[in-house]
């Protein structure tokens, strides 16, 4: 942050500007233990220090006053030539200085020209020309960013979870009032659990009770389609929290969407076993259950589901060493462990 606010108020200070002081004087402390020709050394101290600032200054001024015109790059030149002619006797009379000699004060002099006309001021126009093309592709992807962000909050807002809760209400009340009451009953769930999701669902944390709820209000729906049949057994012992603990929002629900989704058949028994307990700051959640292969004509059958992959990317970014979650599987069963340090 530092030198992000040094660079914004002195824009001449970048890093290539930087890494090219570095280099020359490595060069110049070369040419002293290396004794250098005095003339060359002089030559060294002369051009190279002006290359960098006339760089500076034509990045930051000449080229951006050239570019309105009708004729940027020869505008360009024709200011780089005014420069180095105005610049062209203290530049000499540096020279004279560093090298003691006349002849060779004016070959550094007419040799510090040619270099800038010919190599430096054509390569920071090209230098340029890539940093506007670069400027103008970022300002077109935030444009396209914006755009799709803008977009995005159109599509959502015309779910509107106002009208999708009163909704609800007004189809459990027709349900109570024709005394459905399992019908009542999975619509109030359902209401629940859409508000805990649009609601609560893009939050970091949590309390665990909220959590807790969801899961409740989960297994409670399901239980709506399975309890009628003897052959399907749903067994959960989940602790209502006291402690005011925090989770991430929808951490345990995969494993529990997982079991049903590939725990229950309707034609043969099966049995799910959901376990929370919370002692002191750590969780424990185990989900047991049965296995049935999927009917050739559910079209579930080569579906993954619930990505328990992605739940277990999830715990390493939100709880790294925190954490310990076993799955064992078996041709009939499978069995998850998860204990968790929420602190």
């Amino acid at each position: 942050a530092r030198s992000a606010d040094i660079q914004a108020k002195y824009r001449f200070i970048t890093p290539g500007g930087l890494v090219a002081i570095v280099m020359w004087m490595i060069v110049l402390f070369f040419m002293f233990t290396g004794d250098a020709a005095h003339e060359v050394v002089a030559a060294w101290c002369v051009i190279i220090p002006f290359a960098i600032l006339y760089y500076w200054y034509s990045f930051h001024t000449l080229i951006p006053r050239a570019l309105p015109r009708k004729r940027p790059f020869t505008s360009y030149l024709g200011r780089t030539i005014l420069v180095l002619a105005l610049t062209g006797l203290p530049v000499g009379l540096f020279a004279l200085l560093l090298s003691q000699n006349d002849e060779a004060a004016i070959s550094i002099t007419f040799l510090n020209m040619a270099f800038q006309l010919m190599v430096i001021a054509p390569f920071t126009w090209v230098v340029f020309q890539r940093y506007i093309r670069g400027n103008e592709e970022l300002s077109f992807l935030k444009k396209e960013l914006g755009q799709t962000n803008a977009s995005f909050d159109f599509l959502r807002s015309q779910i509107n979870p106002h009208f999708l809760f009163n909704a609800l209400n007004t189809i459990y009340g027709t349900a109570l009032q024709e005394k459905a009451e399992r019908t009542s009953e999975g619509i109030e769930k359902l209401g629940d659990m859409m508000r805990f999701m649009l609601q609560e669902n893009m939050q970091e944390n949590i309390p665990l009770a909220r959590e807790v709820e969801y899961l409740d209000n989960y297994i409670g729906l399901q239980r709506l389609r399975t309890d009628a049949n003897p052959i399907v057994r749903i067994e959960s012992a989940i602790q209502q929290p006291v402690a005011p603990v925090r989770i991430a929002p929808m951490l345990l629900i995969p494993f529990v969407e997982n079991a049903f989704k590939h725990g229950i058949s309707l034609r043969e028994p099966s049995h799910i076993k959901i376990n929370l307990e919370l002692r002191g700051a750590t969780l424990y959640f185990d989900v047991y259950n049965s296995k049935h292969e999927k009917q050739d004509t559910d079209p579930e059958k080569n579906k993954s589901g619930i990505g328990l992959n992605n739940v277990r990317q999830r715990l390493e970014l939100m709880y790294p060493k925190k954490h310990e979650l076993v799955i064992r599987e078996t041709g009939r069963e499978f069995f998850v462990h998860l204990t968790i340090q929420l602190t």
